[in-house]
């Protein structure tokens, strides 16, 4: 059953129901982030409903996500007891979206780097889009974007790879490294019907480029990207090589595929 919009968060929709929209999040050892993040989200977007994938934190957010799974109707737990890695991770939730009919998925970080009062903003404007945008990125990188609280090490690491694969993916868009998006589900069947090579940071730049060659469309819009407060990064510089092998492989296969 779908549930009228609230006008309040989406004043410009002119809709007499709201789509039925999945909040994701993948999580390792965030028991510091999530719950705060959680209501922070359900504040924000009270209509949505929320996945947390989690990979069996040791740190008790999975203990977390499974209680308040019992309590709260709006929020959904994945405890993976044999699965590690981002990617995949991120996956079972795009299969969860699928399987349970959901019209738009919005991924995001668990660290509280990704701004909440942005997303509806990313709803109104794929909405109003009308069919014609399948995928929109909340973007460190377009006019408008900025990054709070990082080395200039890691800018020119970030920058380089976005593009990198924007030179090797032929992606027009400028931040796609990023996990911060919202997706039309629909187009993501196709997306699950493939073998990606990337478990790991590179899966977001795989993702675009695979969605791109099935005919998505997409856009960006700024956000302001905050580094994490509590908690650590799961990104090293083994898992950043890899990225690099990745993106290299899949430019190759879209250079022989063209010629």
């Amino acid at each position: 059953m779908r549930r009228k919009a609230s006008m309040s968060n989406f004043t410009s929709i002119e809709s007499n129901c709201f789509p039925r929209i999945l909040v994701a999040l993948a999580t390792y050892n965030e028991i510091e982030n999530l719950p705060r993040l959680i209501e922070q989200i359900h504040t924000t977007l009270p209509e949505v409903e929320i996945l947390v994938v989690d990979d069996n934190s040791p740190d008790g957010t999975g203990d977390w996500v499974l209680q308040t799974v019992q309590t709260e109707p709006y929020f959904h737990g994945i405890v993976r007891k044999d699965e590690r890695g981002l990617g995949s991770a991120v996956l079972r939730a795009f299969q969860f979206a699928v399987d349970n009919n959901y019209d738009y998925l919005i991924n995001l970080d668990a660290d509280f780097s990704h701004p909440v009062d942005v997303a509806p903003k990313m709803i109104e404007e794929i909405l109003k889009s009308q069919g014609n945008l399948d995928i929109i990125i909340g973007s460190r990188y377009t006019q408008g974007g900025r990054i709070v609280n990082w080395s200039l090490t890691r800018r020119i690491m970030s920058y380089g790879v976005n593009c990198y694969a924007r030179i090797m993916l032929g992606l027009k868009t400028r931040d796609n490294s990023g996990s911060y998006r919202i997706y039309r589900v629909e187009t993501l069947r196709a997306l699950l019907q493939e073998r990606l090579l990337s478990n790991g940071y590179s899966f977001f730049e795989e993702t675009l480029f695979r969605l791109k060659r099935h005919g998505a469309r997409m856009a960006e819009i700024p956000i302001t990207f905050t580094d994490r407060q509590f908690g650590s990064s799961k990104i090293n510089q083994k898992e950043a090589f890899r990225a690099l092998i990745v993106i290299g492989r899949l430019g190759l296969s879209r250079l022989i595929r063209r010629r």
